[in-house]
């Protein structure tokens, strides 16, 4: 996890002018300098700042002015600030309360437990209706975890703009069926204007995506991967000749393992132009019987189905070798921006973790580290705009 986090100041001779009065009923804008006071304060620097009192020539109402960095609490929002950061490096609560005790300026874990979650829910977006900072993207990357809170598993799904790597979206799920999917991505893809989705190669994102009519790129690196290890699989119950379903269908066990050994090319090389080949394995086992009730299925309709299923999934598998952007974008075939975007901003801090012990927690922690994760190629986050 890479975090660049810029703590809010405490500046004790930088003020703003009051423009308007505080008065619920009153909208006063001419004010005079009313008292001078000193403003205990727990930092890391200062013990005492001074504080404005001002006076609304309209109402009469009397209101301080506080520094920048101080408001009317006691802990100054550097200290606020600093515990934030402490406790997004992976320290609990009590351990940043022991931290801060040690510099000085003291927050009881309760407290920082409140700074954490009020930076977190001003954190600007990153939520179904409030995509990041309005972006839009031709292509947007979605994939889904799970993380537990009081012994029981919280759905997450996040977007992220593919082309950028930018977090967009974390949002909780109540399910991860394609018509739960449907629901979370649908507002999104309009608001981002997306025409590509990327994902994994997971059933109900292809059955969503069919139903939204977008284009499609399903993640090269999982397909492959399962490919390969079904290949191993299929290989060896073949060699082992226990299964007479290929002389079935008149097919040698040496053109089977021929076509397997073809397969693995093939899915390596991911040419759109070869996609009429695996039409042609396929149609080999076209023979093949289903299995049925209660009996396994044959090595020969195992086969008849994984190359139906690899030339099926062709178009979404080689989309990245023929898509382009309107502004000439192109993605890389893979879902690894929403992979490490999870594997960052989600999973590293929870592995520290026993678990979430609320559910707020699970949104505003997520979220306040996407937030962060955001602005690493951007000069750093600046808590001070969202430490209240």
């Amino acid at each position: 996890m890479r975090l660049h986090l810029i703590l809010p100041r405490v500046e004790p001779d930088h003020f703003s002018e009051p423009t308007i009065c505080p008065g619920e009923e009153c909208d006063g804008r001419r004010f005079r300098l009313h008292q001078k006071v000193a403003k205990p304060v727990k930092d890391t620097m200062y013990r005492e700042v001074i504080a404005y009192r001002y006076q609304c020539l309209r109402c009469g109402l009397t209101f301080r002015v506080y520094p920048r960095g101080v408001t009317l609490a006691q802990t100054s929002q550097r200290v606020k600030g600093l515990g934030v950061l402490l406790y997004l490096l992976g320290l609990s609560y009590g351990a940043v309360s022991l931290a801060l005790e040690a510099l000085g300026a003291y927050m009881a874990k309760s407290s920082v437990y409140d700074a954490v979650q009020a930076a977190a829910e001003r954190v600007p977006g990153l939520k179904q209706t409030q995509v990041f900072e309005g972006v839009r993207t031709p292509a947007l990357g979605s994939d889904l975890t799970g993380v537990k809170c009081n012994g029981e598993w919280v759905h997450l799904g996040l977007t992220v703009d593919d082309i950028s790597g930018l977090v967009l979206t974390v949002d909780g799920l109540a399910a991860e069926d394609a018509e739960t999917l449907q629901a979370w991505i649908e507002p999104i893809v309009a608001a981002v204007e997306a025409e590509v989705l990327v994902t994994d190669d997971a059933d109900a994102f292809k059955v969503m995506v069919r139903k939204l009519e977008l284009k499609h790129q399903v993640c090269k690196s999982h397909v492959v991967r399962n490919t390969e290890e079904l290949i191993v699989t299929l290989t060896k119950v073949i060699v082992e000749g226990q299964d007479d379903s290929l002389s079935a269908i008149d097919v040698a066990a040496e053109q089977a393992l021929a076509d397997l050994k073809r397969l693995g090319e093939l899915i390596h090389s991911r040419q759109p132009e070869e996609e009429a080949e695996l039409e042609i394995l396929h149609l080999r086992y076209i023979g093949a019987a289903p299995p049925q009730k209660d009996e396994s299925a044959s090595i020969a309709y195992r086969l008849r189905m994984l190359f139906l299923d690899r030339w099926e999934l062709w178009r979404r598998l080689t989309l990245y070798r023929r898509w382009k952007g309107p502004n000439g974008e192109t993605i890389d075939g893979t879902n690894n921006s929403s992979e490490r975007a999870i594997g960052w901003w989600i999973k590293e801090r929870y592995r520290t973790m026993r678990g979430y012990k609320r559910l707020r927690s699970v949104f505003n922690v997520s979220r306040l580290l996407a937030w962060t994760g955001n602005h690493l190629g951007r000069g750093g986050a600046d808590l001070a705009l969202i430490i209240a």
